[in-house]
Parts: structure tokens; sequence; C-alpha cells
């Protein structure tokens, strides 16, 4: 059967122990719905709870839990176990104590990501297994989990704050002394929940930290959450500026909506600076600024990067000939897209395509 997660937004008082009661209700009922809770997390800080659980559908989850306790979730989404536990380190309930009657389990799903995305122009494999161990040595010293090993970035989950960012700049040291670069590694870190509305797994956050990658900046880039949870962790000690950029809300909101914007029409060959102003209601100058001052570029240059991105992916996978990728992604000739790829990865496409 499917494996769901669901999604409560509790109320404001709710403690660890109440949810593990209600969490023992359904267990008393789920056989009468063809269910199986696999384990739960709650966030008090947070007031949001979330089940993993086995069941035919989504329906039958809503049913047992409007008839073991009345209290609905917010979302539901179907989930593959081994993300589940990459992330949140399990999948089944921890065991329980000898001396409690109820399961408590104050583990919220919360967790830091954070995304290390390598910029070398012909990078076509993931790292070497010996830099990989190193890696993964530094992440488990910092009691972080490696979600994704790519042969462009590298996905890693804590649950800590200041472990995050203490981990991620030990890799980063790392790196450039392995590199012997700074520009050759951007880093982003953001925070949040397993499920938002509407989302995948994590995808909200996942999508801000690899967006705070398109920031052309040898800085590690954090969210101002990341910034105030790291300060709440640390009596307020305030990040080094001479390492860390902090993304104000509004210029994280901004990002979002020109990539969010960006990622449903880049396909579009008709798409320029004037969609982009009337979609955001900005001025072409305001929206000049706006882009320059964030992601030092232009939004014309961001539109071709994001479609080289894309053909880059496509040329990987080598089931579709040059021609074709290139109106794919959005390119009016297969000749404008062979020049636009020469200029920005210094290499053919039809060359890159035999080196992978």
């Amino acid at each position: 059967m499917p494996i769901y997660m669901d999604r409560h937004d509790v109320s404001l008082g709710v403690t660890a122990e109440d949810v593990a009661d209600l969490h023992n209700q359904d267990l008393i009922v789920q056989h009468k719905y063809c269910c199986k809770g696999l384990s739960y997390w709650f966030d008090e800080d947070r007031s949001t709870a979330f089940c993993l659980v086995e069941a035919p559908n989504m329906e039958a989850i809503i049913e047992m839990h409007t008839n073991s306790h009345g209290d609905v979730p917010n979302t539901i989404i179907e989930v593959d176990t081994s993300i589940v536990e990459s992330f949140l380190g399990r999948i089944e309930d921890p065991s329980k104590s000898q001396k409690k009657e109820l399961n408590i389990v104050n583990n919220p799903g919360f967790r830091i990501l954070a995304v290390l995305r390598f910029m070398d122009r012909q990078y076509s494999t993931s790292p070497k297994k010996r830099v990989l161990e190193k890696i993964k040595n530094i992440i488990e010293k910092y009691a972080g989990l490696l979600i994704d090993s790519h042969k462009e970035y590298l996905l890693i989950s804590f649950t800590s704050t200041t472990n995050a960012l203490h981990g991620i700049l030990e890799l980063k040291k790392y790196y450039v002394l392995t590199k012997k670069s700074t520009e050759q590694i951007r880093i982003g870190i953001g925070a949040g929940v397993p499920i938002t509305q509407n989302h995948g797994f994590f995808e909200e956050t996942i999508k801000t930290a690899k967006r705070l990658t398109d920031i052309q900046h040898s800085h590690i880039i954090v969210t101002t959450e990341v910034k105030e949870l790291y300060e709440s962790e640390n009596q307020n000690k305030r990040l080094n500026p001479d390492i860390f950029k902090i993304l104000l809300f509004q210029e994280e909101e901004f990002l979002n909506d020109v990539m969010n914007y960006l990622d449903s029409e880049w396909q579009n060959p008709n798409l320029c600076v004037d969609d982009f102003c009337s979609h955001l209601g900005l001025s072409n100058s305001q929206l000049y600024r706006k882009t320059k001052s964030l992601l030092q570029t232009s939004t014309n240059y961001l539109i071709q990067r994001h479609r080289l991105n894309k053909a880059i992916k496509l040329l990987i996978k080598k089931d579709k000939n040059i021609s074709e990728i290139a109106f794919e992604t959005g390119f009016n000739s297969a000749a404008y897209f062979t020049k636009c790829f020469q200029k920005e990865y210094n290499i053919l496409p039809s060359n890159y395509l035999k080196s992978v």
C-alpha cells in the first residue's frame, strides 16, 4: 500500500503528551480503515504535527482521524519512505519507555536544509569517492544527513541551525582547499517543515535553498529565518558578515516571485522582460534595479541561464538531439542555442554531449 504523510495545524497550548494521545487513538482504530500508523513528529514551537501512515488512499486516513479523535489533517501527500528517512532519520515510532503509558515523541519535523552548488562549467560527474567520504564525515560530525549527492549539488539536512552553519562552513573550507577557489561553489541555507500547502515533501524549503545559490556571491547565503534561529540558539550572537549574507524577507519574496514565474514560463520562446514587469507589477527600471541588486545579473540573462541549465540536464539524458533540446528549452534556433551555450560553458553542446 502507498505511504502518506499528513499535516495537522494544532491549537496553541497543545503538548507533546496531547499529540501522543491522539496518535495512540489512531493506532487503536486504524485496522477498521486498513491503515497503519508508522510514526509522527510534533513541533510545539510551530504548532504542527505530521503523521506517517500506510493506507489504501487519502480518504481512509481522513476517515480514521475523523472517527478516532476528530482532528482532520490540513494537507496529505504521498511520500517515499526512503526519502522521509533520509530527511527525518526514521520512519517508525522510537521505542517506548516501559515506565510510560504513551509513546511521547517530542521531535519536530522542522529541518535546516543546505544546498552546495558546484559551479564548475564542465562539472559532469558526482564527487569522487574519497571526497564524498570526507564530506560525509564532516556532515556526521555536525549531526547532519546527506540527502542527495548530485553531480551539480549536495543537499544536506540538519536539526540544529548552529550545527548546520558550522558544518557547512567547514565543508566550504574543505572544498575551497581542494579546488583552490571560492568561485566554484555557492551555498544556500533555508529552513522549513516537511509539508506546506500544495507542495511536495520539503519542496518549498529545497526550492528556496537552491534559489539562494542563484545569487552570485562568494558568501554563504542564509534566509532571515535561519539567521534568527541561529541567534536564538546562541544568545543573540550575530553571524559574521564577512562569511554569511542574510537575505531579507522582502528579498526572499522577490526572489521566489521571479523564479516561480520563470519556472512556469521558461519554455515560452517569446518570454521577455515586459512579461516579468507585467506579472510582478514593476516598471522596467524597477525590475532591472531589483534583479541586478539581488542576483547581480539582468532579467534577460537570468532567463537565458535558466534555459541553459535545463539544457544541461537534457544533454546528460542523451535521449534528444541538440536541435530538439534547443527548441524545447525556449531557444528560437539551434544556432543561437549553440552560441549561447558555448559562451556560458566554454564548450560546444556537441562536445559536451560527448563528454558526459
